[in-house]
């Protein structure tokens, strides 16, 4: 079985969904450390309640962090990388360790409304649908190969705190997909950017 590490920053919503759907034997990878850049960020405490292994590095600076990340994922066995409301933008030091096995998870359709603050993005354009994506990091914002995507609709009266409610359901399903299709190798990177997804395991 393939293992993965979780990067964390906050409540660690989506971690949670991952958590919970291994222990439930819903997931096809052993999620191996889950990695924070804050001490005091409510999904470490969470991941602990959940007997997950957690490890905290500041990001006062990048290059350092990212050095002693890789140390981590070296000694954890960790096959691949899931940003699941991750806030630092990671740097090509990582991004090339981990080439298309760094996932993430974002509440909008992309390319439309890459970035923070996506939800509120969509409200303002005035879009009648949008949803949420799986993507593979690259050096780009929000720039990654297509994994999944979920539509959701926009209703009249929408506030960012609706239709982020919405759209959260459907990024834990789509993520603990995309995370299962990944430690299946089903997923093949075509010229860099679109992705083929393989309903076998390939050889």
């Amino acid at each position: 079985m393939k293992s993965f590490a979780i990067f964390i920053s906050g409540r660690g919503t989506n971690m949670e969904a991952l958590l919970k759907a291994h222990r439930d034997g819903a997931l096809h990878a052993r999620p191996a450390v889950v990695i924070s850049n804050k001490s005091d960020a409510r999904g470490v405490a969470v991941a602990g309640s959940y007997g997950a292994p957690v490890e905290t590095v500041p990001w006062k600076n990048a290059d350092a962090a990212e050095g002693r990340c890789i140390e981590i994922l070296k000694d954890r066995g960790v096959d691949f990388i899931v940003l699941a409301g991750f806030m630092k933008i990671l740097t090509p030091r990582l991004i090339g360790a981990f080439r298309h096995r760094i996932l993430n998870i974002h509440p909008a359709l992309l390319p439309a409304f890459p970035g923070t603050h996506a939800q509120k993005q969509a409200l303002d354009y005035g879009v009648r649908y949008t949803g949420c994506t799986t993507h593979f990091v690259t050096e780009g914002v929000d720039a990654g190969p297509v994994i999944l995507q979920r539509v959701v609709p926009v209703y009249d009266g929408d506030t960012e705190e609706l239709l982020s409610a919405r759209i959260l359901r459907f990024e834990h399903e789509i993520l603990i997909e995309s995370v299962n299709l990944m430690a299946a190798d089903c997923l093949e990177v075509l010229d860099g950017r679109n992705v083929r997804i393989h309903h076998e395991v390939r050889a």
